[in-house]
């Protein structure tokens, strides 16, 4: 009977004895990978591929401009004046900026499998703040329905679904989760390279005597020799007597090559997070006819899905009933496809020459004030450049369809 009401209000039944991955991390524990390493938030983190692939795409996404815009008519406007642009804009709570929200919810949502999770204090209707909860405070249980609906807990007590922003990664598990099989190896690597250049796990050198000797005689020779080392000066020869040899033990290249393992384990990683591997500062590969390229394919394939994401997440969460179809959350992708202050000069200047632009529409692009006159379409390089001799003029100021 408890078990049938259980099902029934959407609690999912786990067992100790068979823990899965959130039963796992409640605890703060994770099962071991293949390598033997338990990877889990933590230790995941503690790779620097991992933390590097977490903070390019957190603290890029978190960067860039974010806006209210609100649908009116065919066009839409900025609504500088929302709420919900005053908390994304300038601070979500008191002690919280809005780049630091976006950072973390986005983080979180690389990281944990549950997403990233942020409840919504409501006053009146209108988001006054938004707290984005530890993990083990704001919690999320997916529905047994099948719907993929979930459920939401605030320190043990559930809220309602339009009142959290939950953000979550593809295949309901986060990227730490699928790749972890990747970060345990790297951790062993890691592991090893600190014994294998320490003198835990190969002596500097070995001493070798002609004749047998016992084990009294080998720990005292041991000690004669150590000693006889403390006593001189830093590069100064060792004697030694009784027909002793030494010889130092160096790496060979089979010891070595873990590194090309480490390498290919940055790769992996880099796949799991879909970042190019120049930024995990993989630079072996990297080309300057490349890189650029590697670069618009960050914006495109890793950043654009989750700001797309992010966008949808807020705006399920922010908005009510009644301003949901006309309103959004926009982020500007211009800070991150723009190109260099040459590239955009010359660009401008052929727009503004062909008469598509105004040179005020480009000081506003720029962030610069309009000037007078400066709403004209006009050629600077011809005579159309004097007064009264600009192309004939259609509602909006554009020039008119066929003038030259």
């Amino acid at each position: 009977m408890l078990d049938r009401l259980a099902s029934f209000l959407g609690y999912t039944k786990k067992s100790l004895a068979s823990p899965d991955g959130d039963l796992l991390a409640l605890f703060g524990v994770s099962s071991p990978t293949a390598s033997g390493v338990n990877v889990g938030p933590s230790t995941a983190l503690s790779v620097p591929a991992v933390s590097c692939a977490v903070r390019a795409i957190s603290e890029a996404v978190a960067t860039l401009d974010v806006k209210v815009m609100r649908r009116e008519g065919a066009s839409e406007v900025e609504a500088s004046d929302h709420p919900v642009a005053g908390l994304l804009q300038d601070r979500v709570n008191e002690w919280t900026a809005g780049f630091e929200f976006v950072r973390d919810i986005v983080a979180a949502a690389l990281i944990y499998d549950n997403g990233g999770l942020a409840w919504v204090n409501r006053v009146g209707g209108r988001p006054v703040e938004l707290i984005a909860y530890d993990t083990a405070h704001l919690t999320a249980q997916r529905h047994e329905d099948g719907t993929g609906a979930y459920r939401y807990f605030l320190n043990g007590r559930e809220r309602p679904a339009a009142d959290i922003i939950h953000l979550r990664s593809p295949f309901g598990r986060s990227p730490v989760s699928l790749a972890r099989e990747s970060i345990g190896l790297s951790v062993t690597l890691e592991r090893h390279a600190g014994k294998l250049f320490s003198n835990g796990s190969r002596p500097a050198g070995m001493v070798s005597f002609k004749e047998r000797m016992t084990p009294e005689a080998i720990k005292n020779a041991a000690l004669a020799f150590k000693a006889m080392l403390a006593s001189q000066n830093t590069g100064n020869t060792a004697f030694l007597d009784a027909g002793a040899e030494y010889m130092q033990l160096v790496l060979s290249s089979v010891d070595s090559q873990f590194i090309e393992l480490t390498g290919f384990q940055i790769l992996q990683i880099a796949r799991a997070f879909r970042v190019p591997p120049q930024m995990l500062y993989d630079l072996e590969r990297a080309t300057w006819s490349n890189g650029e390229q590697m670069g618009r394919e960050f914006m495109t394939y890793t950043l654009e899905p989750w700001l797309r994401a992010l966008e949808g997440a807020l705006r399920l969460a922010l908005f009510s009933a009644e301003e949901y179809p006309t309103h959004r959350v926009h982020f500007e992708r211009d800070d991150l496809t723009r190109a260099d202050i040459g590239a955009r000069a010359t660009a401008y200047s052929s727009l503004i020459a062909s008469r598509v632009v105004n040179p005020n529409e480009v000081r506003e692009w720029e962030g610069l004030p309009s000037y007078e006159g400066g709403d004209a379409f006009a050629n600077p390089n011809t005579g159309n450049s004097q007064p009264g001799s600009a192309a004939p003029q259609v509602d909006g100021g554009r020039p008119a369809d066929g003038a030259a």
